[in-house]
């Protein structure tokens, strides 16, 4: 149709078209198909507009829609703007993340601010921190570290002035009144007069008190000092190939040097001396901690921090003249013997020599025999005489120690005290005796 009249009933069907002038059909409440009545004012606005087929297509129209049906959606509540609102879901896993982020940043910035203050920024981090000390901070007074710190302040270096210049050596403090001991050929040759350096680098005055230059020991006395720490003395006599040890001193005038070993062997005889002087014995500690030109004088101590040995002696396979330096081979005056020798030069201003009251000739081998040390010749009052021995005997032990050559005999028999019993084995032509020989301190 062109005149706008939607002739057509709801749902599509055709409608037979009104006649013309029929008019508008009158206005009123609508009913229902059957006939009810709606009570709806008399308006276009209606619930079932769109399926009049009466409705004057120019009236205005408005469609009402539908309310619910059963099992549809609840209408959306109405929300009160100033009614407290609950948190949802969301908000409350959104406030703990946010809170970790804000306490992260935080401790990021304190941290990069404290590296700062400690110099630790604007460069590589080395290494694996850790806010703990090591446990080897914490060192316990048996390890090595705790026996060098106990005993270095005890230790000193030992000047002496001389002809030749200044004699450089090592000692150790002995007793609180500032006696210390040191070796002969460090002070020999001086003026009596020396000086000390503590290991905290202070300085004292000292003098030389007595030596005993056969024993190599000598002893000087420190002035005006009070505080001193002694050492503690261990027994040499004790000790056992393979024990631990620290020589402690002044090699090369590098001081407080500590170094570590162990007791290479025992009763390691020795004959030493410069050309022109005296010959000195004595039946050494062997080490092979390292010792070196200025650790002479200086301790050897045992695993508790106890002196041992008085550091003497090094072998070396440089030639004569020149420097001689560590290879591993240390001689150390036990300290059983450098005590003794101390005590005399304190006491009476000179230490007593042991001896045996007899004269060695030569091994026993240059006699024909299988070894031992011969006598050349026995005092008729001395000690040898006196346990029944004779000039041509063969000394082949003395206290167990077997005797291969002169040198073993008189440094042996030096390392014992006057008035020690000690057991001799020796052959007599093709018999073998013992006899128990008490040594005596020679007469001069």
């Amino acid at each position: 149709m062109t005149d706008g009249w939607d002739w057509r009933q709801p749902g599509g069907a055709p409608t037979p078209a009104a006649p013309p002038g029929a008019g508008a059909p009158p206005a009123g409440p609508p009913t229902t198909p059957d006939g009810v009545h709606r009570g709806a004012p008399a308006s276009p606005w209606w619930s079932d507009a769109l399926a009049d087929p009466w409705r004057d297509p120019y009236a205005p129209a408005a469609v009402v829609v539908p309310g619910p049906v059963d099992g549809a959606a609840e209408p959306e509540p109405v929300v009160d703007p100033d009614a407290p609102r609950r948190p949802t879901l969301r908000q409350l896993l959104l406030i703990p993340l946010v809170t970790a982020l804000l306490a992260g940043t935080l401790g990021g910035a304190l941290g990069y601010a404290f590296a700062v203050r400690g110099g630790a920024a604007g460069g590589p981090v080395l290494g694996a921190g850790s806010a703990e000390a090591p446990a080897l901070a914490q060192r316990k007074p048996e390890s090595l570290a705790g026996v060098a710190e106990r005993v270095l302040p005890s230790v000193v270096t030992v000047r002496v002035a001389g002809m030749g210049g200044t004699s450089e050596g090592s000692g150790f403090i002995v007793s609180a009144d500032g006696y210390v001991i040191t070796n002969d050929h460090v002070v020999a040759g001086g003026t009596g007069k020396a000086s000390v350096v503590f290991n905290d680098g202070s300085t004292a005055a000292a003098s030389v008190v007595g030596q005993d230059p056969e024993s190599d020991i000598a002893v000087i006395k420190v002035s005006s000092v009070t505080g001193l720490r002694p050492v503690e003395f261990g027994d040499s006599d004790a000790l056992a190939v393979g024990d631990p040890v620290l020589a402690i001193g002044s090699p090369l005038s590098l001081a407080n040097t500590v170094t570590a070993g162990i007791v290479s062997a025992l009763d390691r005889t020795m004959q030493a001396g410069d050309p022109g002087g005296p010959t000195r014995y004595y039946a050494a500690i062997q080490t092979d901690a390292a010792v070196n030109h200025g650790n002479s004088g200086g301790p050897l101590v045992d695993s508790a921090g106890r002196v041992i040995g008085v550091n003497s002696t090094i072998k070396s396979l440089v030639a004569d003249g020149q420097e001689a330096g560590n290879i591993g081979l240390a001689f150390a005056i036990p300290i059983n013997q450098a005590k003794r020798v101390t005590q005399d030069i304190i006491g009476t201003g000179k230490a007593r020599r042991t001896v045996i009251g007899a004269q060695v000739g030569g091994s026993g081998a240059a006699s024909g025999g299988t070894g031992g040390v011969r006598l050349a010749s026995v005092e008729p009052a001395g000690p040898a005489a006196a346990a029944g021995l004779r000039a041509g005997d063969v000394i082949l032990r003395l206290a167990g120690r077997p005797m291969t050559d002169p040198t073993d005999l008189i440094a042996l028999v030096r390392k014992f005290a006057p008035g020690s019993v000690v057991t001799v084995e020796y052959r007599r032509g093709s018999s073998r005796q013992n006899a128990s020989v008490t040594l005596a301190a020679d007469a001069k």
